[in-house]
């Protein structure tokens, strides 16, 4: 996804470095133009707020849901793919608002620089409001390429930030981001989870809370 100017070298190349997928190789390789092709429509539509159904992106590309397909797989694996490729600039966004800041309030400030931008996303918050138990499939479970691809940037930060063992506990770099990236879902996605009105300000202080040295 590179050669589509979407990921560039911050944070967010590191999500599909440790966790690619079939099409985000296929998107990266420069050797499927077609995919990249129903790919960049696919973005558009999710962008402008619209549901992406495979029929009519394929109808617009003027070829059958078959060749669709075998460009870029099912639904949810570019779906998946949409979403990251929106995920990556935002959190090199949230990488360059924070420089200022170091350690342990870095990371809080990129996070809870991410889940305000999601939050406030129209675009995003359609699609979540369009497809509740799909997105959080998508972006939540254990099966998500963008849940890995997330914990993976976070792990990535906390290195850089606290260090392979923060404050010394006997918790790893990856426990903690793991952890991290929960109570960045948990505050993102409440009103899917259990009908509260999601808030990166209180994310910020449950950030805060366990980052506490």
């Amino acid at each position: 996804m590179s050669n589509l100017g979407v990921i560039g070298d911050g944070l967010g190349r590191i999500g599909t470095r440790v966790a690619p997928s079939w099409l985000s190789q296929r998107l990266e390789d420069g050797e499927h133009a077609d995919a990249v092709r129903a790919f960049v429509a696919a973005r558009a539509t999710f962008i402008e707020g619209s549901r992406i159904d495979m029929g009519r992106l394929a109808a617009k590309l003027g070829v059958d849901r078959t060749s669709l397909f075998r460009w870029v797989g099912n639904r949810d694996a570019l779906l998946s793919e949409v979403l990251w490729s929106l995920a990556v600039p935002t959190l090199e966004q949230a990488e360059a608002a924070t420089r200022d800041a170091e350690g342990a309030a870095r990371v809080s400030a990129v996070l809870t620089h991410f889940a305000g931008d999601l939050i406030t996303a129209d675009y995003f918050r359609g699609f979540l409001q369009r497809e509740p138990a799909r997105a959080l499939r998508l972006l939540t479970t254990k099966e998500s390429e963008i849940q890995r691809r997330y914990v993976a940037v976070v792990e990535a930060l906390v290195r850089q930030e606290l260090g392979e063992q923060p404050f010394g506990r006997g918790v790893s770099a990856h426990d903690l981001a793991y952890l991290l990236v929960r109570i960045s879902e948990s505050f993102t996605y409440a009103d899917l989870l259990n009908g509260d009105r999601p808030s990166a300000e209180r994310a910020r202080a449950a950030f805060e809370l366990v980052l506490r040295p």
